[in-house]
């Protein structure tokens, strides 16, 4: 079973902790503003019934495939990144920052089941080129 997010989430709706703000020139706020979330949430939303237990939302799962492959980490450490920091947690569309995991290491090889490579790979290379125009802005 999957649910569609009612809408895309913006910087603004990101909750930190002690009231901060994200910085919106970092650059995983920047390559989640370029994706379509919403295209890839209807074709990922086929590949589940209309029942069984609830399904992690595209953002969560693709969101977690990229920053592994752009990072080069394991499942474990991408886990681990995530849940220290915030900016990770905003792009996989965790609406505030928690020190709890929001999945399991092992639910990364569903994801890679039903995300296609390709799509991981082109993000990953979005967002080496936005890394490199933050470098350059700096």
């Amino acid at each position: 079973m999957y649910d569609m997010a009612e809408s895309q989430m913006t910087l603004y709706d990101y909750v930190q902790p002690f009231g901060g703000t994200l910085d919106e020139n970092n650059r995983w706020v920047k390559l989640a503003k370029e994706i379509d979330w919403q295209e890839m949430e209807r074709h990922y939303a086929g590949n589940f019934g209309r029942s069984g237990n609830q399904a992690l939302p595209l953002r969560m799962a693709f969101g977690s495939l990229v920053i592994r492959q752009a990072l080069e980490l394991s499942d474990r450490q991408t886990v681990q990144m995530i849940r220290e920091n915030p900016y990770l947690q905003y792009f996989i569309g965790m609406t505030s920052f928690s020190h709890t995991t929001p999945f399991v290491a092992h639910s990364m090889v569903g994801f890679r089941q039903r995300i296609p490579q390709e799509q991981v790979d082109k993000a990953v290379k979005l967002f080496k080129r936005i890394s490199r125009q933050c470098e350059r802005e700096q």
